[in-house]
């Protein structure tokens, strides 16, 4: 892998960066390097390193001081990316994940206001959001909020110039050139334009997060009904998991 730096990110950790740019190539490039870095350090059991963190266009490596240094963990990691090669057509993506959304109405009080500043119906709003495939870069802000690219600009939408106090979790919003869905209740100022029944972040430790950073995320239309069994189905196989986890211990 070309036109990589490696500089340090304190006293534990080594930052890598893969590009300058927010881009699909870059983000190839951040996905491969974070696979690979994570199966080597796994298959090589090397002491003192910790986790492989990605972001946009660069990824971080922690390590503890107190066995091993930047100096050793920077020459592993130049030596696992120096193996790696990229075609031109990428080839790093993750899996597609569908999360189902219900648009508009009281789980999306803003998308009125996304498609009167774009000069479209709410309609179309809903057919160009849920049309499109984002990466998902990073995660961040919150645990398991996703920071997706490839919003497109026929539904971009300036951040609410008040942030709301509270938005509600599953929450799926636009935030400027972005889209994203809140995993938990939080402050926050994107436009809402509708909620997922899915859990994404489980405090508890239950449920798994349904994505990771590299993954590809498509939003799926869906009516009020729908919504409605889809969160009964989730508390269902949450109390389900919850019984499994409790008779094993």
């Amino acid at each position: 892998m070309n036109e990589i730096t490696i500089k340090p990110a304190g006293d534990t950790a080594v930052q890598v960066f893969c590009g300058k740019e927010i881009s699909e190539a870059v983000g190839d490039k951040v996905s491969a390097l974070t696979a690979a870095l994570r199966d080597f350090f796994a298959a090589e059991k090397i002491a003192g390193i910790g986790e492989v963190v990605p972001a946009f266009s660069s990824l971080i490596v922690r390590y503890d001081p107190l066995v091993t240094d930047y100096d050793e963990v920077a020459f592993r990691v130049g030596r696992v990316a120096a193996d790696i090669e990229i075609s031109e057509e990428g080839g790093s993506r993750g899996t597609i994940v569908e999360i189902p959304v219900c648009y508009g109405g009281e789980f999306g009080e803003d998308l009125a206001d996304v498609a009167a500043h774009n000069g479209i119906t709410e309609q179309e709003v809903i057919d160009i959001h849920s049309g499109g495939l984002y990466r998902l870069y990073m995660i961040g802000f919150l645990p398991g909020f996703p920071y997706l690219g490839g919003l497109d600009k026929r539904i971009c939408c300036p951040r609410l110039k008040s942030p709301r106090t509270k938005i509600p979790t599953g929450a799926v919003g636009i935030g400027g050139e972005q889209t994203g869905i809140y995993p938990m209740e939080s402050p926050g100022g994107w436009r809402l334009i509708g909620r997922t029944p899915v859990t994404l972040f489980d405090p508890e430790g239950i449920l798994p997060l349904p994505y990771k950073a590299g993954d590809m995320i498509k939003f799926v239309a869906i009516d009020k009904a729908e919504y409605d069994r889809i969160a009964a189905a989730e508390a269902k196989r949450k109390e389900k998991l919850r019984r499994e986890k409790g008779a094993g211990a």
